[in-house]
């Protein structure tokens, strides 16, 4: 058995229009629900152009802040390449490490050697059923001289990933087939209303 933690994940999009039946369906069957609105900035190793060439793909740092919360610290996180679809066809299933940062995440980052890539922001909602987080938002764009969000245009398509809320390690009592489970059988609940699928990322 592996000792790393995993993310196991979902994902899927509407547009607009279909924002109400989606919202109920998924309101039906979970257990709680809060608005959602995050920051989050992608960074990658300085030397991550000549890993490229060299054809290994770069590790990326992303530093994710709940905007919601004015005491909310940053996290970091980073996620590592998806397990093949041979192994795992149904869900996306990633090694993924986490760390809580007091203070200035971002500097922190760039001390160890990334540079930022991007940074955008989610704004939406966020549901929680059981081991699981379902969240539904739009992204926003940064305003180049404010850096702050610009709401995003109404008609701009909305983004669901449903997937475990924290690290989940594949041992004989928590084998990952449970949380494929979970992540199906939502899948299964929005099923005819929205497609929820595996994703490389």
């Amino acid at each position: 058995m592996s000792a790393h933690h995993y993310e196991v994940a979902l994902f899927g999009e509407f547009f607009a229009k279909d924002l109400k039946p989606v919202l109920n369906r998924i309101t039906l069957h979970s257990e709680s629900s809060q608005p959602m609105h995050t920051r989050e900035v992608v960074f990658e190793p300085i030397d991550a152009i000549s890993q490229r060439d060299s054809g290994n793909e770069p590790v990326l740092l992303r530093a994710k802040k709940d905007m919601t919360d004015p005491e909310a610290e940053w996290i970091l996180y980073s996620y590592l390449k998806p397990e093949s679809v041979r192994v795992h066809h149904e869900a996306t299933i990633r090694p993924w490490a986490t760390v809580n940062v007091m203070g200035d995440a971002l500097s922190f980052a760039c001390a160890l050697g990334y540079i930022r890539r991007s940074q955008i922001y989610k704004r939406g909602f966020s549901f929680r059923k059981g081991q699981l987080v379902i969240q539904m938002f739009q992204q926003e764009h940064v305003d180049p001289k404010t850096q702050q969000p610009i709401p995003a245009h109404a008609d701009t398509l909305w983004e669901v990933e449903v997937k475990t809320a924290s690290p989940v390690r594949n041992t004989q009592e928590t084998p990952l087939s449970h949380s494929v489970d979970a992540v199906l059988e939502v899948q299964l609940l929005m099923k005819g209303l929205l497609d929820l699928r595996r994703q490389d990322v």
